[in-house]
């Protein structure tokens, strides 16, 4: 293994690809502690050290952009307006034929949609730093913080306002420029990657906190359950059902073409963390549309107000955790119902001369591909509902603190984008050195 990895760093241009991402990650992370302009730093970081925990409705969001979010930085919408873009211009193609024909148009076409994906990021990055500025204006963006340092993080006036709306949005644009930097002259996928570094910033964090709070047998513990989950995520993310393919001789002229037997791989987890991050945005929705109903002084608030904030508010709350639950298995089935077509394979197979032993090609190949992706996803929803539970039954199990790291989208996202990193490595040392990597 040690002899693999300095063969890493002997091969130039290998390791010259990988000191260029280490430099962009950094480069990223630096950014995360840049103040925006106009922010009062020092209030900020007090706001920091008295909150509990971060608002339901920013906890995804703070997630991603590694802490930035909540220190109102230049990066502090992080790579998340270009998450959501993508997913949005990715439904985009089941509404708009014009997307859809794009799609199979190859590179050009994919060309095409990656420039709409980014001039819809940079539409959101403007929503979102707006939203952020107003809730950080009203002091309700650190929860339970509700000092007077807190509503007083940011300057009141509207010019100050739209400076820091500009240089979020810009942050966001330059983000999305160092990941498609790392893609380009780096090794792996740069936004998976800058999503990467912002989750793994955040584990020291996280765990330190468990073990002042909770003592070394709870933190070791946690230890332990993380290897755990880590396994079973990798085990699970490598398994997929293979489906055999035979493609039938052909005789053109005096050619053969034809002839050879290949698989469709189907993964047990097709959607990834996508359900996850759906899942939480829609029960994001019922906490944002109680802010805007804040009761007059002197008035209690509304029982359906009341009944979302007690209910339905990221925790422990058995209602939140049901209804997340199943939010995440019903997301996991449309995902990949609008992503993997059994018509459109069926009818690709039929027309190259494919088909299924056993199995009429057409319509026969259609259903059994849907009867087998069904079943599939049916295991692998259930997967990844229990995964993206686990950091709620840490929360009501030991009151560990909301971003406990090993579960939920987190560890998908690590070790997704490990893997995916690691086999790019191992597939740039084999076209080198004929070894990679990982041994078989």
């Amino acid at each position: 293994m040690f002899r693999a990895i300095s063969r890493v760093f002997r091969t130039p241009d290998l390791r010259r690809k990988i000191l260029f991402t280490l430099a962009i990650m950094a480069v990223f992370r630096l950014g995360s502690f840049v103040p925006a302009p106009f922010v009062n730093f020092n209030n900020v970081q007090a706001c920091l050290t008295s909150a509990e925990s971060a608002s339901g409705l920013y906890q995804m969001i703070n997630l991603f952009s590694g802490g930035a979010l909540l220190q109102l930085s230049i990066f502090a919408l992080g790579i998340m307006p270009y998450i959501t873009a993508s997913i949005i211009t990715q439904l985009l193609r089941v509404v708009i034929p014009h997307f859809e024909s794009l799609h199979q148009e190859g590179q050009a076409g994919q060309a095409k949609l990656s420039q709409y994906t980014r001039y819809l990021t940079i539409g959101l990055a403007i929503l979102q730093a707006t939203t952020l500025l107003v809730t950080a204006r009203s002091g309700l963006l650190f929860g339970a913080a509700q000092s007077a340092a807190c509503e007083k993080i940011v300057a009141p006036e509207w010019w100050a306002m739209l400076v820091q709306i500009v240089t979020m949005t810009a942050g966001t644009g330059l983000v999305m420029w160092l990941g498609e930097l790392i893609t380009e002259r780096g090794i792996g996928n740069g936004m998976s990657l800058l999503i990467f570094t912002s989750i793994a910033a955040g584990f020291p964090g996280a765990l330190m906190t468990i073990q002042q709070s909770k003592g070394w047998e709870i933190f070791i513990f946690v230890i332990l359950i993380g290897l755990v989950v880590m396994l079973a995520v990798v085990f699970v993310e490598q398994s997929q059902r293979r489906i055999p393919v035979q493609y039938a001789k052909r005789v053109i002229g005096r050619r053969t073409y034809g002839g050879s037997s290949t698989y469709i791989p189907i993964k047990v987890n097709m959607a990834g963390v996508i359900p996850v991050i759906f899942a939480s945005s829609i029960l994001f929705i019922p906490l944002l549309i109680t802010q805007f109903n804040t009761p007059a002084p002197g008035k209690e608030p509304a029982e359906w107000v009341v009944w979302i904030q007690n209910n339905l508010v990221y925790g422990d709350q058995p209602i939140y955790m049901a209804v997340f639950f199943l939010l995440t298995i019903a997301f996991a089935f449309f995902y990949v119902g609008i992503t993997f077509n059994p018509d459109e394979v069926a009818g690709n197979m039929k027309r190259y001369g494919g088909f299924i032993p056993g199995i009429r090609a057409g319509q026969p190949t259609a259903d059994f591909l849907r009867y087998v992706i069904n079943r599939i996803t049916s295991a692998g929803a259930l997967y990844l509902g229990f995964i993206a539970m686990i950091p709620l039954f840490a929360l009501a199990l030991f009151s560990a603190n909301q971003n406990f790291p090993f579960g939920g989208s987190s560890i998908l996202i690590i070790v997704g984008v490990g893997l995916e990193t690691v086999k790019q490595i191992d597939a740039q040392l084999q076209e080198r050195h004929y070894e990679g990597l990982i041994k078989n």
